[in-house]
């Protein structure tokens, strides 16, 4: 009996003992607790971006990987703030996993610094640091800020949609455009029927590129197919930083007694993505025309040789047949040519 009773005691005590350790354990994983931050220094805390130093390496960050107490996979993402803003408009840039260090040449960190809306030709402070993650229970850890004056140039930076709308054909990609490099692009995009999905790239190939979240939202080299919300020319405003796409309505056509429609409807224009002009191919009779945006009178150009004017009168068709329409906003103009 004895024997019995000094054996229960022991599996008490072990159990105990057990039960202790895996306490223990439980203790490191909170996040307060035995954790790390990531170590971050820069190579250098002073630099003037230019186009001539575009392709180098300007910039190279080295860290030391954050310790949370046990192992696991860390995710580490580099922030680029404004300096005294305490990170409320953030560039983030995710560092692929296994790597102590990262190298930015001239124009991606001119494309992150311009993100922040700082102007180009002077100077302006940045913070930079590390946030490094786990998973969504345990509450991420930052690094030490480090300080970096940079002065950004002005710069162009693209987008591309290659998609169903062009039969996923890479180098028939229509483009977005950013004419600062901050971040936000913009571009016109005809739909047809049932080819309403894409994905958006930084160069006309698939290295890297955004997906789709959820309507609206987007994320880097992640997501599902982004789907146009109809079809049709649509304005895609994309914003990299805030990783949002909108979808607004953005069409031109003519109308008038010379064609097809009447004044009733509008004919629809395309958009030419590569020359930034809208162009139809349309028979006309003799009469008049007009310019129309998103087949409303709310903005409408009339006009007369080859000039627009917003509101102006109409424009004259002298002979019937078929004509190559081209309407350019850009630089007030518009051409009627008979084939």
């Amino acid at each position: 009996m004895k024997l019995i009773h000094y054996i229960g005691i022991a599996l008490l005590v072990l159990v105990a003992f057990q039960s202790c350790k895996k306490d223990e354990t439980q203790a490191r994983l909170h996040p307060t607790e035995s954790v790390k931050a990531a170590a971050l220094t820069l190579d250098k805390n002073n630099l003037t971006l230019s186009k001539a130093t575009a392709n180098d390496t300007v910039l190279l960050l080295n860290l030391v990987q954050p310790d949370f107490g046990y192992q696991a996979a860390v995710t580490n993402v580099i922030q680029f703030g404004r300096k005294g803003d305490n990170f409320k408009t953030v560039k983030e840039v995710v560092i692929p996993n296994g790597h102590s260090a990262i190298g930015f040449t001239g124009y991606e960190l001119n494309s992150y610094l311009l993100a922040l809306g700082v102007p180009t030709g002077e100077a302006s402070d940045f913070d930079i640091r590390l946030k490094s993650s786990i998973n969504a229970k345990i509450a991420p850890v930052f690094s030490t800020i480090s300080g970096l004056k940079a002065s950004p140039y002005a710069s162009t930076s693209y987008l591309y949609a290659i998609g169903a709308y062009e039969d996923w054909v890479e180098a028939n990609a229509e483009s977005l455009i950013s004419p600062t490099s901050n971040g936000i692009y913009s571009g016109i995009i005809y739909f047809p029927e049932g080819k309403l999905t894409f994905k958006l790239t930084p160069e006309r190939n698939w290295s890297n590129s955004y997906g789709e979240t959820e309507p609206g939202k987007i994320v880097y080299n992640g997501g599902q197919d982004i789907k146009a919300p109809r079809t049709g020319n649509l304005e895609l405003e994309v914003n990299t930083t805030a990783n949002t796409i909108i979808f607004k309505d953005h069409s031109w056509g003519v109308i008038g007694s010379a064609t097809p429609k009447g004044w009733d409807a509008d004919t629809d224009m395309k958009y030419d993505n590569a020359n930034q002009v809208w162009k139809l191919t349309v028979n006309l009779t003799a009469g008049a025309i007009k310019f129309r945006k998103n087949h409303e009178w709310g903005t409408n150009f009339g006009g007369a040789n080859g000039n627009l004017v917003a509101g102006g009168a109409d424009i004259a068709v002298a002979n019937a047949g078929t004509y190559d329409i081209i309407l350019d906003l850009n630089a007030n103009t518009y051409t009627l040519t008979k084939k």
